[in-house]
């Protein structure tokens, strides 16, 4: 009876103790690929004993890796940068909500859905050379449709999602019809065939192969940052237009996560989304990689940012636009945006 109720104490204490080791543990699916992000998961470890084990990739095929893994995944949290690619894992049924109250006291409403929230954003801009684009011409989004832009717009694909989300963006404020109409007027004007990121169309405005262009604003950011000559003289050949300032508001895109439904670490998951909402994890994402924070409490030194300014964002909610990223590439498609 001794031998047994010692094998009993000792499994007892086994399983304790992997529950406790367990209890220290994150598993964290991104796809957000930021050497500045290091040193905020690093704090986030510092500051709770939690061990991020983290799994890197492209957001498809680490979407499709949790999906193929099904309820033994060993995903805790997912996350990624546009709301249209969290759309999409939202739609494959991924997340679940965190229910935090945390959460929705520090994420503004309207950066949140009931499965996923933003931890930062990014404004789609406009940038023109003066040496050829008057800057009444390029003042909202709509004008990039504009004829007297022919030949002068350089962009990436349509089937990127930075562009799909403007595309959401603009359907939930026109409709389909008006946005299909707006984005055969953006082909109409192409300086060439779409190609390349959002820096390439930066540095082909500053060359004049075209006169004006669309970007994130983080990549605006770092070239603004940025010491080396060929930057520098870039950036001194382009002018950063906020668009639509007096109708809807600048396009914000986000960076977000959610919660994975069948996490094994769910206490650990919700700490961690409640981490990226501190005004300490805010800051890094506005220092170190030139996004906003949503917390409005948090300190930012970013002098590119500074420069930048303020501006009206267009706080349509991110559950209201984000559904139609869908339509907008086959809107996209139709127009011949590729």
């Amino acid at each position: 009876m001794k031998n047994a109720f010692l094998h009993t104490v000792a499994a007892a204490l086994l399983a304790a103790g992997a529950a406790g080791a367990q209890a220290q543990v994150l598993n964290l699916y991104t796809a957000r690929h930021y050497q500045t992000d290091e040193a905020l998961y690093a704090n986030f470890t510092k500051e709770t004993g939690i061990k991020i084990n983290r799994i890197e990739g492209k957001e498809d095929e680490l979407l499709e890796r949790i999906k193929n893994e099904g309820a033994s995944s060993p995903a805790d949290v997912f996350i990624t940068v546009d709301a249209s690619r969290l759309e999409v894992a939202d739609k494959a049924g991924v997340f679940a909500p965190a229910q935090s109250k945390l959460l929705e006291q520090r994420v503004p409403a309207h950066l949140r859905t009931a499965n996923w929230l933003a931890f930062s954003t990014r404004a789609r801009v406009i940038v023109y050379n003066a040496k050829t684009i008057k800057p009444e011409w390029v003042q909202t989004y709509e004008d990039l449709a504009n004829p007297r832009l022919k030949g002068q717009l350089c962009v990436r694909s349509g089937s990127h999602p930075y562009n799909l989300s403007l595309g959401a963006a603009l359907i939930t404020q026109h409709g389909e019809a008006k946005t299909e109409e707006w984005a055969k007027g953006v082909v109409a004007n192409f300086a060439r065939a779409p190609k390349g990121g959002d820096t390439d169309q930066l540095r082909a405005v500053a060359a004049g192969e075209c006169g004006v262009a669309v970007s994130n604003s983080y990549y605006v950011a770092r070239l603004m940052r940025s010491t080396k000559p060929e930057d520098v003289k870039d950036m001194a050949a382009l002018t950063v237009v906020w668009p639509n300032q007096k109708t809807w508001g600048t396009h914000v895109n986000v960076s977000g996560g959610g919660l994975i439904k069948t996490a094994p670490n769910k206490a650990n998951a919700v700490r961690f989304l409640e981490y990226l909402a501190s005004d300490s994890a805010q800051t890094y994402f506005a220092d170190g990689n030139n996004e906003w924070p949503v917390v409005k409490t948090a300190s930012v030194k970013n002098p590119a940012l500074d420069k930048l300014g303020s501006f009206k964002a267009d706080e349509t909610p991110l559950s209201k636009w984000a559904p139609n990223t869908a339509a907008a590439q086959k809107v996209f498609d139709r127009a011949g945006w590729r």
